[in-house]
């Protein structure tokens, strides 16, 4: 790699007072100049240096050497070529990071000001620069450019790819120092190194869950908002997460190209996979910390300690009455319906709900499959056992 001359900046000189990318490169600049203005001598000449055979080399075929890219003329080249340089001479006086053109520090200034001029036209979310805004924009145009050889899924960035292919070759090269497990995005890592510390510095206002970054805490207002912003082309259903929406169209493609390697069952996706690989592994790697439970599922825990806090989100419209889970609402309703759809082939008698028609059956087969821990007597189901233990309890 090239080294190029840089002036020297004063320790406390302020940003607006540091030099600029076209002094810093003036050398380089009167070097060529010099070369242009001369009789034209041999590439191979004894009385050039090895720099200036390269940079003459370069300039002639506007070619970079280094990264064997090509520039339309001599000026960007330079400016390129200044990116090869070790030294990054414009330091940001917030976070200290440093950067080798100051077009660079001043993107980079941006974030810290949480200055965002870039603002979709469709959904009205800003951005701090263009690539950014570009690459949202590809969501409400359903643009995905890049495709996996493997299993034909796209993907709107060439990041999200390649993160992908690692699920297929099992890649997993970003290790935890604390726990020693791998993963396979640097993303994915640092979310887990989170779950050591604890730290959840995005909270909810409206229902006090604390997220560890922005992007899953915005994530999560959607649901409150009801915002669904990902609509699906096949039936109209609309999801709030693109993730929802990809994994709904799996249902209508049918597509299921990850295998399990035990009992053969498939999957749309990686992550399903992965989760019912649990059940063979009889892993439970998410722990309540009220009561020890552990599950194979973060959201199956998430769940269970609704049952702790006592938090209810999903009402039901009729009667107003609250439930910890989707399940119970769904369960519930069916009671305001008056749906019997379970109908007893003995006694024709219809029940709204599975629990209770199966609780019916074993009074038909005289089956008493519950037992007492205190006197080992046999009951037919959950319900009468609870208000036998509460004969022990007087």
């Amino acid at each position: 790699i090239l080294a190029f001359p840089a002036k020297e900046e004063s320790q406390d000189a302020d940003i607006k007072h540091e030099v600029s990318l076209t002094e810093q490169l003036e050398p380089i600049m009167e070097t060529i100049t010099e070369m242009d203005h001369s009789d034209e001598e041999s590439l191979d000449s004894p009385n050039k240096s090895s720099q200036t055979r390269d940079i003459d080399l370069m300039c002639k075929s506007l070619k970079c050497f280094v990264r064997n890219k090509s520039f339309s003329d001599k000026y960007s080249l330079i400016k390129h070529l200044h990116v090869h340089n070790t030294e990054k001479s414009f330091k940001c006086s917030i976070c200290n990071k440093s950067f080798s053109q100051n077009n660079n520090l001043k993107r980079h200034l941006v974030v810290h000001s949480n200055e965002k001029p870039f603002e979709c036209s469709i959904c009205k979310k800003s951005y701090s620069n263009k690539y950014y805004l570009n690459t949202h924009l590809r969501i409400h145009t359903n643009e995905e450019s890049f495709h996996c050889s493997v299993c034909n899924k796209s993907y709107s960035q060439k990041s999200y790819l390649f993160n992908h292919i690692r699920l297929h070759v099992d890649e997993k090269p970003f290790k935890c120092n604390l726990c020693n497990k791998y993963f396979s995005n640097k993303y994915y890592l640092h979310k887990h190194i989170r779950v050591h510390g604890n730290d959840k510095p995005f909270k909810c206002s409206v229902c006090d869950k604390s997220f560890f970054n922005k992007y899953n805490f915005n994530m999560h207002l959607r649901v409150h908002n009801n915002e669904k912003l990902f609509k699906c082309s096949v039936c109209d259903k609309s999801f709030s997460y693109k993730s929802s929406l990809v994994t709904h169209l799996s249902f209508h493609n049918n597509e299921k190209p990850f295998k399990c390697s035990i009992c053969n069952k498939t999957f749309p996706y990686q992550g399903s996979l992965s989760t019912h690989l649990r059940a063979h592994n009889s892993e439970k790697p998410f722990k309540c910390s009220n009561c020890d439970k552990s599950f194979s599922q973060k959201s199956t825990l998430n769940i269970h300690l609704r049952l702790h806090s006592n938090e209810k989100l999903f009402e039901c419209i009729i009667c107003k009455e609250r439930f910890s889970r989707k399940f119970n609402l769904k369960k519930h309703v069916l009671v305001h319906k008056n749906k019997k759809q379970l109908e007893c082939s003995i006694c024709k008698l219809s029940f709204s709900k599975k629990s209770n028609f199966k609780n019916h059956l074993l009074l038909h087969s005289n089956e008493k499959q519950i037992k007492c821990s205190i006197c080992n007597k046999s009951l037919s189901c959950k319900s009468k056992l609870g208000r036998h233990l509460l004969k022990h309890n007087k």
